[in-house]
């Protein structure tokens, strides 16, 4: 029996994209969290054989179905051809029906009496059936296009138009700088891996970095956080050039080694290179960092006016608030394109209820949006909590915004991100503790407001503010009435 799997060729690039939508910088990090070698995941990313075992462990991992993907490793030595087949068909059929089973357990469901026979059918073949199946099979799973395994991955992505076919249209410019602006838990990331699959697809090579997987020693000083910058880049594409015997050779400061990197060794080539940065935000509080590497982004995008290597790179970031410490005109946020994304509308929000095959009506959305409004991880996380029957839109209704409901990490989070800034807190609970909206005055500012409404905690007007969601005001009411 074949102890070996691999990636199916037609599927690497499903794989890769799977790492990046499970905030994985590199394999590196990867490995470092299966516990495994680097080696044993290149082999896996790249479409080479590794334990059946460590394939299916690595497939856990990244939310990937083994039958999607799999190809066994014909090469490994078993008692003969024949019987490698018919084992080999064995195993994959065992996988699938497995997998469908797990499927229906995941959505709290119970397979049909039909769909429970072929289940069972799948798992009790005979050995000379599965011979007779198995290339049917493997010969329909070959030919799933990489277009229709991404559209189940993005099923439940919610669409705000013009937005996406806006960010398509700026992202194929050569030298784009495109800036995705909006608070914590609103869609920047999906709508990023949106643009990413889009770019895939014509061609370009991509990159995705989360600088929340920069460690503190990184953020020590501008050369280690830049030598990080551009190994994790290097390191997604697998070059062969030694970061470190670069860095030693190349002459000039930090910003130049790395502009000489990119420009040698990245940027050249007949397909652009699309980077996107997620959690900008993370080096605002580090100034000496946030500064220059800010304006050193600035400088790239402007050189695309005029140098036809850096037309390559297409430039996407992602943040919440915008870095006011670093001179206009070096800043990347007055720049390139910005999006701003909104909560979603009622026919968005019944539209995804429906899409988790809820039975609800205008009414019921209203109820709901009434405590979250619009916003996406709150109202995907009250449907998909009661699509699996962990609660029910009255108890969500009713204890939403206490400890033991199902937003509870999302508030204590916000309440200790106001608790860092007591500036920040003083003021929110100035908006909270009002009946009616508070307008800007001595005690209350603009720009105050302006920061609270970056972390999307209160909805601004022209000369006024209030809390953004009834469940942030009954959440936030309780905490500082009782000065939790």
């Amino acid at each position: 029996m074949p102890r070996s799997l691999k990636v199916r060729q037609d599927c690497i690039g499903i794989v890769k994209l799977a790492v990046r939508r499970n905030g994985f910088a590199s394999q590196q990090a990867l490995s470092e969290e299966l516990g495994m070698a680097r080696s044993t995941v290149v082999n896996f990313l790249t479409g080479r054989p590794v334990d059946r075992a460590v394939f299916e462990d690595i497939c856990v991992r990244l939310s990937l179905n083994c039958q999607e993907i799999a190809e066994f490793d014909m090469e490994t030595p078993s008692t003969s051809g024949k019987e490698t087949q018919i084992e080999s068909s064995r195993n994959y059929k065992d996988i699938k029906a497995v997998d469908e089973v797990s499927t229906f357990q995941h959505r709290g469901e119970k397979p049909s009496e039909v769909e429970g026979a072929k289940m069972k059918r799948s798992l009790n073949l005979s050995s000379l059936d599965q011979k007779d199946n198995i290339f049917e099979n493997q010969h329909q799973l070959k030919h799933l296009s990489y277009v229709e395994a991404q559209e189940r991955d993005f099923g439940f992505y919610v669409e705000r138009p013009p937005v996406e076919e806006r960010c398509y249209s700026e992202i194929l410019k050569p030298g784009c700088l495109l800036r995705i602006k909006a608070p914590w838990q609103t869609g920047k990331t999906e709508l990023m891996s949106k643009l990413i699959h889009y770019v895939e697809q014509k061609g370009y090579r991509t990159a995705v970095l989360n600088l929340r997987d920069a460690t503190q020693e990184d953020f020590s000083n501008l050369d280690k956080f830049l030598q990080w910058f551009y190994t994790i880049v290097a390191d997604r594409f697998e070059l062969t050039t030694s970061v470190e015997e670069h860095w030693r050779k190349s002459i000039g400061n930090s910003k130049i080694k790395c502009r000489s990197y990119f420009e040698k060794y990245l940027l050249p080539g007949e397909r652009p290179l699309a980077l996107a940065l997620d959690e900008v935000d993370r080096i605002f509080s580090i100034r000496s960092i946030a500064s220059e590497f800010l304006g050193m982004l600035r400088t790239w995008h402007e050189d695309a006016k005029t140098r036809q290597v850096w037309r390559q790179l297409r430039l996407v970031m992602l943040h919440s608030e915008i870095y006011t410490e670093v001179d206009i005109n070096q800043s990347p946020f007055n720049a390139g394109y910005e999006v701003i994304l909104t909560d979603f509308n009622q026919e968005q929000v019944l539209s995804l209820a429906h899409r988790y095959g809820l039975d609800f009506d205008r009414n019921k959305v209203t109820q709901l949006m009434a405590i979250v409004g619009g916003h996406p991880y709150l109202v995907a996380e009250a449907l998909k909590r009661i699509e699996q029957q962990d609660t029910t839109l009255d108890e969500v209704l009713q204890t939403s915004h206490t400890a033991w409901g199902i937003y509870s990490r999302h508030l204590e989070r916000h309440w200790r991100n106001l608790q860092s800034n007591s500036e920040l807190a003083s003021a929110f609970e100035k908006i909270v503790l009002a009946n009616s909206p508070v307008e800007f005055n001595s005690q209350l500012n603009q720009s105050m407001a302006m920061k609270l409404n970056d972390l999307g905690l209160v909805k601004l007007f022209s000369n006024s503010v209030m809390p953004r969601y009834e469940l942030y005001r009954q959440y936030f009411l309780s905490r500082f009435q009782n000065k939790l």
